[in-house]
């Protein structure tokens, strides 16, 4: 009875009225950040170690994406399936030994269905067994410094000692939206089929309803075993802000994406994102001694933006530009500062500055080819 009258709740009663206290009020844990800056907007118990069920497999998501962005594989790579990994149970997408899939098809049944047995077919392709992949993703997690999270399997099946955090989950689901927005192509699918041109034609729908559900979804990942109950990494875009929210051991999946999408609304209705300086903007003018160029640019990494309550407004913003000391050669996009804005001494922000070229160090011999020039060209 008690749950009916919840639900009956929710739909008569508009997002917008559920105060801070209210939120993920039945989950174990949760959070709500903003993607570009990492900012927590709400937290209950971040750092509780909780099971986290198939939202381990954003890091081997993050594993693969790293593997197609460095050239080790590619999105038409064929992948043989093993007998392990078709073995595998729970959510899965039904390979059989011996089959032969693209790892862009293992990656949208990973992303898509969270398909157990797609995602050990991919940790065997890469670092050839799932255990030696299970010990790159925990070497992933503690070199990011998250101290909550320990995983056992690539999967998130339940076994003693694999655990993470609602806050450690939110930082890996930042990794991946902020530095591999490739994973949003696959999040953002509702619907599509695997194995097309066969007789064995396969449905694939996307675990997470919000992408159905809620306006701005675009992914990222769910999360159910007995042990960890229901679990969600949401993350939405509206009016350039980013959010991620994660909620951890919900009752059920209704709940789960009813309280994902309070915390989202929650997020948006009371934040404001406004962009200080714009992506590729000059920031300094470096001069350089002995090199292939006089000068070169330092320029914003990404826009460099403040996040605030809905009613306020920053002004007076200064800026502190801090151009590190760096060694040659420069390659263009190389990390060469950092600029940071504060108003009234308080750092509200602060971005990565990087190289606008290449730069190379100059040897003696073209440094006198180059001295010729300008006597010739009347420079000197």
């Amino acid at each position: 009875m008690k749950k009916v009258l919840f639900f009956f709740l929710l739909f008569l009663l508009p997002t917008c009225c559920f105060a801070e206290e209210e939120l993920v009020s039945h989950a174990k844990s949760g959070i709500l950040i903003e993607a570009n800056s990492g900012k927590i907007l709400f937290e209950k118990d971040k750092d509780g170690r909780v099971s986290v069920a198939s939202m381990t497999k954003m890091v081997a998501q993050i594993i693969i994406l790293e593997e197609v962005e460095k050239g080790n594989i590619h999105w038409d790579d064929i992948v043989v399936v093993s007998k392990n990994a078709s073995d595998m149970g729970g959510s899965q997408i039904y390979l059989e030994e011996g089959e032969k899939m693209t790892v862009r098809d293992l990656m949208k049944g990973i992303s898509v269905a969270s398909g157990n047995d797609a995602t050990v077919a991919m940790a065997e392709y890469i670092r050839g067994t799932e255990e030696n992949y299970v010990k790159r993703m925990n070497q992933k997690v503690h070199k990011h410094g998250l101290k909550n999270t320990h995983f056992e399997n690539c999967t998130g099946l339940d076994e003693e000692n694999h655990y993470s955090s609602s806050y450690d989950m939110a930082m890996i689901a930042r990794d991946l939206v902020v530095n591999h927005p490739a994973i949003l192509k696959f999040s953002s699918i509702y619907e599509d089929y695997l194995r097309k041109d066969t007789d064995h034609k396969f449905w694939l729908v996307n675990t997470n309803k919000l992408i159905s559900q809620y306006e701005g979804t675009d992914g990222l990942k769910t999360g159910h075993t007995d042990q960890a109950g229901y679990c969600l990494a949401a993350t939405a875009k509206k009016n350039d802000i980013r959010l991620i929210g994660i909620v951890l051991g919900e009752e059920d999946s209704k709940v789960r994406n009813q309280e994902a999408i309070q915390l989202l609304d929650y997020g948006f209705q009371n934040t404001k994102l406004t962009i200080l300086k714009e992506k590729n903007s000059v920031i300094k003018t470096i001069p350089l001694e002995k090199c292939n160029r006089p000068s070169i640019y330092a320029l914003l990494k990404n826009d460099l933006v403040i996040l605030e309550d809905a009613d306020s407004k920053t002004s007076d913003v200064q800026y502190q530009i801090k151009i590190q000391s760096f060694s040659f050669p420069i390659k263009k996009g190389d990390s060469i500062g950092k600029i940071v804005a504060l108003s009234d001494g308080k750092m509200l922000s602060q971005e990565e500055l990087i190289s606008s070229s290449t730069v190379l160090k100059m040897n003696l011999f073209h440094l006198y080819q180059t001295t010729i020039k300008h006597i010739l060209f009347g420079d000197y």
